[in-house]
Formats: structure tokens, C-alpha cells, sequence
């Protein structure tokens, strides 16, 4: 489909009378790499329930058509110094608020957008309501942090906390609602009955998380700097509030980033508990036992070896690297999980892969419990 069909199925088709009996104005980037779809999908849910709606889409993100002239500028990949790839499936570059705001100045209801920044969500339609100028750069810097905050959704309400105990009833956790000044401050808080933690911690995690540099954080229409960027709790909000000012702007970069996507091959992971004394030892001499005997079938047919292979025991704590806490027996933990992952330019090597997990249950090591979700897929 190309777009995210739950948000026409799930977020919005159950509830398109209330949104348009209220008024209520709703701006998505769930067109992913193909908006117009998305919109002709809506439009089809609105007639169902009677409802007229106004849906415009934000275009021109979709960079498809400079393929060849970006594979003639000789661009390379910065880490591997790769080639540009010849199966580019999808390339758009990352849009940001203006198209928006021109879009809710012209009466639309809803908003759907391809590929754009998450924080131009929310400062599009701040630049409608207040008219704020392109180049009111600290205003603009004030807009994308009320978007920046509440872009991961229930993250800034206490999900992922560090002091996760704290934070309470994450089965109804309230999603945040941000209320902004023409001035740029705003009161983020979330809705009353509802579980999570709205506190300076939760909110301040949220500010700093993939940032990069604090005093540069490069967006479409702004660069922003939210070093000195102040969060303090207003008492009296049931589930807690905060309000936040202090972001400065400078001017964006002539540049946008761009996000492709290619078909780099084929792969699959197999996910196997096992059980009983010396569980990691098993797991590690399993997983590698699988591989061994893949790559004997794989020279046999003349297949090349796999191009990338990801072994961890989960409970061993392989995923601290050098940092992992051994244990004082020496004998490790009783259970433990293989996690397998293989990657190869042929889908029939990944399908031998795949049938060749469920003989360890039989032919290696007692304890393995079964494959989580089955067989593989690849």
C-alpha cells in the first residue's frame, strides 16, 4: 500500500463523525510513500459515514524521478564507501512545516503528508494559527520543540523513563496534549484519568533524546538551539504538567535530508529458549553448529557464504559487549535465548537457513524448547 492503512482503519475511520461534527483538524505524515493513496482511502471512509471533509496532501518529497541524476553525481555511502545502489525501491527527502500551514490556510480538514519531519506535524499548524514568519527563527526553534516532545507520543508521558518504577498504570498511559502560546512557550500536559507521569524527568529525557548537538539540531525550517531551554512543573494538573520556553533559532541549512530505501538481499531470524544447566553454552555451540552446517549445504550448491551474521545469547548479557557481568559458578544462567540472524543475497540460501533450525531440537543440545513463532520466515 505504501502508506499506514491503521491510521485510516483504526485512528480515524471509527471516529470521522466526532472529528467533523467538532471541527477538530488532523494532520498525519501516514502517507509514507504514498500520500495520494492514503487521502483517496480517507476520502472513502468520509463518504461511507456521510461526512464532507476537505484532505490535502503534501507532495514533492518523493525524489524517485533524480535517481539517475543522483547515481551520475557519483554519490557514495560516507561509511563503506558502497556505490549508489541499483534497486532503489523508494527516495524522499524529509519535508517540513510550510507545506502544511499553506495547506490548513487553504481550509483543509485534513493533512496527510509523505515523508516529513515528525516535529513539522505540530509546527505546521502553529505557523497557521499564528502566523509566524520564516524568518521568526526563535519562534519557529519554539514550534519544533513542542513537536519534538510529543513526536514519540506516550514517551514524554513517562514511557521509557529512566525511573520507570515511578510511573504508574502504563495499560492507560495519557498521550501528551501541548498548548502553545503565539509567543512560542507552551504547557504540555496529558488528559485527566489517564496513567502515566508528566514531571520535569520525563519531559527533559524527551528534549534531549536523538538530538545530536543540542545547539544545532538541524530541521527544515529552522536550526535550533535547545541548550537553554527551561522545563518546570505547574502544580494543580491532575497527571502532572510542565511548561517549557526558551528555545532559540538561527536559519536552516540550503539543504534537506534525504532517506532511501533499497532491496540489499534477503533475511531471517530465529529466536529458540533454551533450558537447563550451562544454557549459554548450549545456545553459543547451537547457533553455531546451525551455521556450520548451512555453509557445508551452501558450498555444496554453490552458494556464496552468508554476507552477515548476528549471534547473541540473550541472558548471557552479550548485548553489554566487554561490560557483561559473568557469573560466580561459573555454570551461568539455567535459561537463556538464541538469537540468530542471517542475511544473504539469495532467498533460497535464507529458506535452507530457515529449514534447518528445528533439527537442533533433535540433534543438538537437550533443552532447546521449541522457535519462538515457528519456522523462520524469510
Amino acid at each position: 500500500l505504501g502508506y499506514i492503512p491503521d491510521f485510516v482503519s483504526t485512528a480515524m475511520a471509527p471516529y470521522i463523525k466526532d472529528i467533523h461534527r467538532k471541527g477538530v483538524r488532523v494532520i498525519s505524515n501516514a502517507g509514507g510513500i504514498n500520500p495520494l493513496a492514503c487521502a483517496a482511502a480517507l476520502q472513502e471512509v468520509a463518504k461511507k459515514a456521510d461526512v464532507d471533509m476537505k484532505i490535502a496532501v503534501v507532495a514533492g518529497d518523493d525524489l524517485m524521478s533524480e535517481k539517475e541524476n543522483l547515481k551520475g553525481a557519483g554519490i557514495t555511502d560516507v561509511e563503506s564507501g558502497k556505490q549508489f545502489p541499483e534497486s532503489i525501491h523508494s527516495m524522499s527527502a524529509y519535508l517540513g512545516a510550510r507545506p502544511i500551514s499553506r495547506a490548513l490556510d487553504l481550509g483543509a480538514d485534513i493533512v496527510v503528508t509523505g515523508r516529513c519531519v515528525d516535529s513539522g506535524i505540530v509546527l505546521g499548524p502553529l505557523i497557521h494559527s499564528f502566523g509566524w514568519n520564516r524568518d521568526e527563527f526563535d519562534l519557529l526553534a519554539a514550534g519544533s520543540l513542542a513537536g519534538h516532545l510529543i513526536e514519540c507520543g506516550a514517551q514524554c508521558t513517562g514511557g521509557i523513563f529512566t525511573d520507570w518504577h515511578a510511573v504508574p498504570d502504563w495499560h492507560n498511559i495519557g498521550f501528551p496534549i501541548v498548548e502553545c502560546s503565539s509567543e512560542g512557550d507552551f504547557i504540555l500536559s496529558k488528559p485527566p484519568d489517564t496513567g502515566g507521569l508528566i514531571s520535569f524527568g520525563t519531559v527533559a529525557e524527551q528534549l534531549v533524546y536523538e538530538l545530536g548537538n543540542p545547539q544545532r539540531y538541524l530541521l527544515p525550517d529552522v536550526t535550533c538551539d535547545f541548550s537553554e531551554v527551561s522545563i518546570t512543573e505547574i502544580p494543580g494538573f491532575d497527571g502532572g504538567a510542565v511548561k517549557v520556553l526558551g528555545a532559540k533559532g538561527s536559519p536552516p541549512s540550503p539543504f534537506y535530508k534525504v532517506n532511501a530505501a533499497y532491496l540489499d538481499g534477503f533475511r531471517a531470524t530465529a529466536v529458540c529458549p533454551v533450558g537447563g544447566p550451562k544454557a549459554v553454552q548450549k545456545g553459543k555451540l547451537t547457533a553455531e553448529s546451525i551455521l556450520k552446517r548451512t555453509r557445508l549445504i551452501f558450498s555444496q550448491l554453490g552458494y556464496e557464504d552468508y554476507s552477515a551474521v548476528n549471534i547473541q545469547v540473550l541472558g548471557s548479557e552479550d548485548t553489554y559487549g566487554p561490560h557483561a557481568r559473568r557469573s560466580i559458578d561459573g555454570q551461568g544462567p539455567r535459561e537463556a535465548v538464541i538469537w540468530l540472524a542471517v542475511h544473504h543475497k539469495q532467498k533460497e540460501a535464507v529458506e535452507i537457513f530457515s529449514r534447518e533450525i528445528a533439527p537442533a531440537g533433535t540433534g543438538m543440545a537437550p533443552g532447546l524448547t521449541g522457535v519462538v513463532g515457528g519456522r523462520p520466515k524469510v
